[in-house]
């Protein structure tokens, strides 16, 4: 028996309508879709001393914090694939998430001041939390715990809130003393210049459904900078490329940094902050998990995906081993959908992806040669796209708007995932309860509005210190 048929008996490929070649396509056009999450995530978790928060350690330089993180950011993905594969057999690609990696950085380390170790802690934390929660089979407690509007607001406030740090990374939005915020200079700023050829470049090919269009888009901005500065007007001094690097591969100094950050711990900071990567990490799979098997056609009568609890388990534990390793929050991909369509059924597209993981640690030098401007076009189309998760929300229901409209738009102007949760989680119940519909109201949801109420009192009140 060859490895072909080999493949296709342990993962049921012909049961499931499928193919070989089918499953290896699909798998192929997954990891395109989702491959600049390779780039991305080192240049959103490695910070920059005095200029941007995140992961900084002491005797490496940038590109070698982000050459770390981009084997990291691999690591993670493949491990966590692979039991998708051989555990779940399901076609759904995992990595570290968009959204969780800047809650990571910006509000975790940069707005809390909370150290970048003692973060990690809380990843590995939330996914043992995950693990234990999905292996009790308490999914639909946990689900029915938190306000429906709020959930179906998560994702487009997210949206907002990585298009905001991306639109400010490409110069697009900079920061004004009497607005808060305004247009850049992006006639004369050769860097929002070429950041906006290849965001439109970008938004394009990914309309068009070309596979891999944002990591085309994110090489094709590095490139024009490049000519641009080599051969045209642009000086080199205008930032359009990345000076000389170092890279290494040599992760020891963020593997295991989760242990170190279980020390001196302030309990209550920490518990909200793992309750926040556990808020977005859970309902982010549960919905893309519906939302890919939908498009596979997974989904039974009542429209719930059969054994949902095996890839929620290979997410836990995806997100327990990228914590240990050093990055943040894994989940599953909606890219998988790409994969789903071409044919995708089984495991075997998992496996294909978690393979092709694997290969690019070759190409890990590229990630610290991608300039932070345009590795983070990849924010602004993914924001964009997120915000038509806005269409679930009830608008003819005022005691949905308010709890989901707070929660949308308090994280791009808080700067912070975990204060656009905690407004629409503390606003749910009042507001239910002022429209005369108690029955909705839950003594989980008055649990969850009273902690967040006693939390913005903690934070914004002087109680609790910068350093935790």
């Amino acid at each position: 028996m060859g490895i072909s048929e080999s493949l296709g008996d342990y993962f049921d490929v012909q049961e499931h309508g499928s193919s070989v070649r089918t499953e290896l396509l699909a798998g192929l056009t997954t990891f395109l879709t989702m491959s600049y999450i390779v780039v991305v995530n080192p240049s959103i978790l490695a910070g920059i001393d005095g200029e941007k928060p995140g992961i900084l350690i002491t005797g490496y330089s940038y590109p070698q914090v982000v050459s770390m993180l981009a084997v990291v950011t691999i690591i993670a993905a493949a491990v966590a694939t692979f039991i998708m594969a051989v555990y779940a057999n399901r076609p759904f690609a995992q990595a570290p998430g968009l959204g969780l990696n800047a809650f990571f950085a910006f509000t975790v380390v940069g707005a809390l001041g909370v150290p970048w170790q003692t973060a990690l802690a809380a990843v590995v934390a939330e996914g043992i939390l995950f693990i234990i929660l999905t292996a009790i089979g308490a999914r639909e407690y946990v689900i029915k715990l938190f306000p429906e509007p709020v959930k179906f607001a998560v994702g487009t406030g997210i949206g907002l809130f990585l298009a905001i740090i991306g639109l400010q990374a490409m110069g697009i939005v900079v920061d004004d003393p009497a607005t808060m915020v305004t247009l850049g200079s992006i006639a004369s700023d050769p860097v929002a210049i070429v950041s906006i050829v290849g965001l439109f470049l970008t938004l394009a090919l990914y309309a068009r459904g070309v596979p891999g269009s944002i990591i085309i888009g994110i090489v094709t901005t590095t490139v024009l900078g490049w000519l641009v500065t080599a051969f045209g007007p642009v000086a080199a001094e205008a930032g359009l490329v990345v000076g000389q690097t170092s890279v290494t591969y040599d992760i020891t100094p963020l593997a295991g940094a989760f242990i170190a950050g279980l020390g001196n711990v302030e309990a209550f900071t920490f518990s909200l902050i793992v309750f926040t990567f556990f808020f977005v990490d859970f309902f982010d799979t549960a919905g893309t998990l519906v939302g890919v098997g939908q498009a596979g056609d997974f989904l039974d009568e009542n429209g719930n995906l059969p054994d949902i609890d095996k890839p929620l388990m290979a997410d836990a534990v995806g997100t327990t081993v990228g914590g240990m390793i050093g990055t943040s929050t894994v989940t599953t991909y909606i890219e998988s959908a790409t994969g789903v369509e071409e044919g995708g059924r089984t495991g075997l597209t998992a496996l294909t992806v978690a393979a092709l993981f694997v290969a690019s640690l070759a190409v890990v030098p590229l990630a610290t040669a991608i300039p932070q401007y345009a590795s983070h076009i990849a924010l602004v189309v993914i924001g964009v796209v997120m915000l038509r998760n806005v269409v679930d929300i009830d608008w003819n229901d005022l005691t949905n708007v308010i709890p989901a409209g707070l929660t949308i738009l308090v994280m791009p102007f808080t700067y912070s995932i975990a204060y656009g949760i905690a407004a629409g989680i503390a606003s749910y119940p009042v507001i239910k309860l002022a429209a005369g519909e108690r029955e909705d109201v839950r003594i989980g949801h008055w649990v969850l509005a009273g902690l967040f109420v006693v939390y913005f009192v903690v934070r914004t009140g002087g109680v609790l210190a910068a350093q935790v």
